[in-house]
C-alpha cells in the first residue's frame, strides 16, 4: 500500500481527525463540525474524513463516523441508503443516436423525477411518483412489504408516507440519470438515488425522537443535530431496524430504475445489447455493523463509499465533468472508505446567484441535458475539481473506468 496521504486535525477533548484533503478545500465551518462530532463520547478511534468534504446538518458531508454503542441518526441522514448504480454495456459510442435528445426523453418518460406528484417538469408533465406503477415496481415492493408492516406497526406515521409509489423514482436536486462513455468508447448506464420520502420520513422521525431523548436527559450537545439513540434504550432498536429496512428500499430503488432505464433505451436502440456487464450498487448515506482495529462497531458513512480490498464502488463528479469506477485499497485509516463525489464548494443559493444560464450551457457543452434556471445550483463550478479529490485519496482506491456523461437528467 501507498504511504498514507491523510493529514491529522487533533481536537481538545476529543478523538483524532484523520482527513485525505491534500489539495482541496476544506471551509472553516466544517471543521468545526468535525471537532464537534470528534467530541462525542462514543466516538471510536478516530473520524476519517474524505477530500469532498463539506458542510452538512450536524455532521459533515464527507466524513466516515466509526461508534460504540450509540448512533446519530442525524448523521446518517434523510436521504437514507442514498447511493449509486452503474452498469456496462456491450453497446459502444457508435451505436448511438447522433441526436441524443430522443435518448433523453425517453429515459425522461420511463422515469419519474422531480419533487412530488404535484410537481410539473419543465415540459409540463407530471413527475415525481408513479400513477400506476409498472409490474417491476410491484414485484420490488412485495420484497420489501412485509418488514415495511412491521415497521409501521410501531411507527404508524410511517404508513402514510410516499413509498410503494416512489419506488423506482428518481426525486430531485443532485439525483441523476446518466448516459456515459468509458475510456474505450463503452456505454454506461449510471444513475444516483436513495429512499426517497419514506427514507426521509424516517430519518425526520428518528431524529426528533433523538433529540427528545437528549432534552429529556438534559444533554448539553455542541449541536442538537449530534443527538443520538443509545444503544438499549427506547428507539435505538426501533432505529436500526427502520434505518435497514431503508438501506434495503434504496438499493432496490436503483435497480428498479435500472431495469426502467435498460427498457427504455431499447425503444430508442434497435441494436441487442446486453447490461450488467459490470454493474456496481453501493450506498453513500448509511450505516452498519463492520469490524475495525479489533471491535464490532458501527461505521456511519455520510457521504462516503465503502471501499474494502478490491471492492468496486462509484465515485460520480458534477454535470459535464468525469466520473470514475473505483477498486478500493482496504485502507484501514479510512475504515475502508472513499470520497462519494466531487463536494460542493457553495450553496445552492450561492451557484443560483453566481452562475447564469449561458454559465450552465457552456459547462455542460456536449451535454444532453437541461439547461436552464432551475438546474444551475448542479453546475460543475458549484463543486469542487474532480481531479483533485482523486488525487487526495489516491491511497484509498484506484481508477478501474473513467466515464463521461453524454446524457444527463435530473430532477
Amino acid at each position: 500500500m501507498e504511504k498514507n496521504s491523510y493529514q491529522v486535525m487533533d481536537v481538545d477533548d476529543g478523538r483524532p481527525i484523520k482527513m485525505w484533503t491534500e489539495g482541496v478545500p476544506v471551509e472553516d465551518a466544517a471543521r468545526k463540525q468535525l471537532a464537534n462530532t470528534a467530541r462525542m463520547p462514543f466516538i471510536y478511534q478516530h473520524i476519517a474524513v474524505m477530500p469532498d468534504v463539506h458542510l452538512g446538518k450536524g455532521s459533515t458531508i464527507g466524513s466516515v463516523i466509526p461508534t460504540l454503542g450509540a448512533i446519530i441518526p442525524a448523521a446518517v441522514g434523510v436521504d437514507i441508503g442514498c447511493g449509486m448504480m452503474a452498469a456496462k454495456t456491450t453497446l459502444s459510442a457508435n451505436d448511438l443516436p447522433d441526436n441524443l435528445s430522443a435518448l433523453r426523453s425517453a429515459i425522461e418518460r420511463a422515469i419519474p423525477h422531480g419533487m412530488s406528484p404535484k410537481t410539473r417538469n419543465h415540459r409540463g408533465r407530471d413527475v415525481g411518483s408513479w400513477n400506476t406503477p409498472p409490474a417491476p415496481v410491484d414485484a420490488a415492493w412485495a420484497t420489501l412489504k412485509d418488514e415495511f408492516d412491521a415497521i409501521c406497526f410501531k411507527t404508524p406515521s410511517l404508513e402514510k408516507t410516499n413509498n410503494y409509489r416512489h419506488l423506482g423514482t428518481l426525486g430531485s436536486g443532485n439525483h441523476f440519470v446518466e448516459v456515459c462513455l468509458d475510456e474505450t468508447g463503452a456505454v454506461w448506464f449510471m444513475l444516483h438515488s436513495g429512499s426517497r420520502g419514506v427514507g426521509n420520513a424516517i430519518g425526520t422521525h428518528f431524529i426528533e425522537l433523538a433529540k427528545k431523548d437528549m432534552r429529556r436527559h438534559i444533554m448539553n450537545l455542541p449541536d442538537e443535530d449530534l443527538a443520538y439513540l443509545e444503544e438499549g434504550t427506547e428507539h435505538y432498536d426501533d432505529y436500526v431496524e427502520a434505518v435497514s429496512w431503508a438501506q434495503k428500499f434504496a438499493r432496490m430503488n436503483r435497480e428498479v430504475m435500472m431495469q426502467n432505464l435498460i427498457a427504455a433505451v431499447r425503444t430508442v436502440i434497435s441494436k441487442p445489447f446486453e447490461t450488467h456487464v459490470e454493474a456496481v450498487n453501493c450506498h453513500h448515506n448509511y450505516v452498519q455493523k463492520e469490524h475495525h482495529f479489533g471491535k464490532d462497531v458501527l461505521v456511519t458513512r455520510k457521504g462516503a463509499v465503502s471501499a474494502k480490498a478490491g471492492e468496486l464502488g462509484i465515485i460520480p463528479g458534477s454535470m459535464g465533468a468525469k466520473s470514475f469506477i473505483v477498486r478500493g485499497k482496504g485502507n484501514p485509516d479510512s475504515f475502508h472508505s472513499c470520497s462519494h463525489g466531487a463536494g460542493r464548494t457553495m450553496s445552492r443559493n450561492e451557484a443560483k446567484r453566481r452562475f447564469t444560464v449561458d454559465d450552465h450551457a457552456r459547462a455542460t457543452e456536449g451535454v444532453e441535458c437541461r439547461k436552464d434556471v432551475n438546474v444551475i445550483d448542479e453546475i460543475p463550478m458549484a463543486y469542487k475539481d474532480i481531479d483533485a479529490v482523486m488525487h487526495a485519496q489516491r491511497d484509498l482506491v484506484e481508477v478501474v473506468h473513467t466515464l463521461k456523461q453524454i446524457v444527463c437528467v435530473k430532477g
